[in-house]
């Protein structure tokens, strides 16, 4: 039996690439530092984080205790661990951990150091997948059903020479799935990931999932993501709208704002904000959906200007 989690399962830690002067920060480094410091602060408070960073000593700078975090001194090309972080999977109730290919989403940026981190990491029984394949590009529900876009998984700037077919039962076969949800519909301006599920759609209980919603009708992206809500509605999930953000530029560049790229984390779900008002509104119906949880929010506004937020930023490990 092979199973991946729901992230609101029980977590041993959460992994961060901290950014320096080294990755593509240079245009907001003092303020991504603190960001990023703001978000580890947030989750220490719950739980243990990992750090990677390529110049430990900075941190020393940001962070008066090292209470609950682990300092790794390694180099990678970004700090988007979601999409090229190890993925944890039990099988037949052992914990072991997918490394599949990754290649900047579809070989838009330089990624070996991204591709080989998990070897270089020595993460606990690694399996090899030569098949390529973001974290952030699937959301599991821990019982059997992952939702993604076609956008993504079928993009030929992944796995070209596999065939539509080929790569569901691939992803079904190496999740053990009952269900793959594969959306037609859904886009962020600004996003480089090509519609990764995480800026969209997110379960939140094993029969519910949030969604993105558009209520401006002059708004780009409002016919796609009415279209996307209304495949939703044909799944015999609960759905839940979450509003979109108001629209925010960084050097005249739309920026791919989102509520869904939230973390769970043991006893909490951290919320991106983004100086917004409609991070309250989120947030209150988030705390309405997510019961016996903390909702805390966590300022994304500059996360963003690099096209991701706070989920893209960290990926999940779990109990044995």
């Amino acid at each position: 039996m092979i199973r991946l989690a729901a992230e609101w399962e029980k977590q041993k830690s959460i992994i961060v690439v901290f950014p320096t002067k080294h990755k593509d920060w240079q245009h907001s480094i003092e303020e991504i530092q603190k960001s990023y410091a703001n978000f580890i602060k947030t989750i220490i408070k719950f739980q243990k984080c990992i750090v990677i960073c390529d110049t430990p000593k900075i941190l020393n700078d940001y962070f008066d205790s090292f209470e609950n975090i682990e300092i790794y001194e390694l180099d990678t090309n970004d700090t988007w661990i979601r999409d090229f972080g190890a993925i944890d999977i039990w099988i037949n109730d052992e914990l072991k951990s997918y490394n599949f290919k990754f290649n900047a989403w579809g070989d838009k940026f330089e990624s070996s150091l991204d591709d080989s981190f998990n070897i270089r990491f020595s993460t606990n029984n690694l399996i090899d997948i030569d098949f390529i394949l973001e974290g952030g590009s699937i959301d599991s529900n821990g019982h059997g059903t992952i939702i993604s876009t076609e956008r993504c998984i079928f993009n030929s700037n992944r796995n070209s020479t596999c065939k539509e077919k080929e790569i569901i039962q691939t992803i079904k076969d190496l999740f053990g799935l009952k269900e793959l949800i594969v959306l037609k519909h859904g886009f962020l301006l600004g996003d480089d990931t090509d519609a990764h599920i995480d800026t969209l759609v997110r379960f939140i209980d094993q029969d519910t999932i949030a969604y993105i919603k558009c209520c401006d009708t002059n708004d780009t992206h409002y016919k796609e993501l009415e279209k996307m809500g209304k495949e939703l509605e044909k799944t015999e999930l609960k759905l839940v709208p979450l509003p979109m953000p108001n629209p925010k530029y960084y050097k005249n560049k739309r920026l791919p704002v989102t509520y869904l790229n939230f973390v769970f984390i043991n006893g909490a779900l951290i919320v991106p904000t983004y100086n917004d008002n409609n991070d309250s509104k989120a947030i209150e119906i988030l705390k309405e959906h997510v019961k016996n949880r903390e909702i805390v929010g966590v300022d994304a506004s500059v996360f963003v200007r690099e096209g991701g937020s706070l989920h893209c930023s960290c990926i999940n490990k779990y109990e044995i």
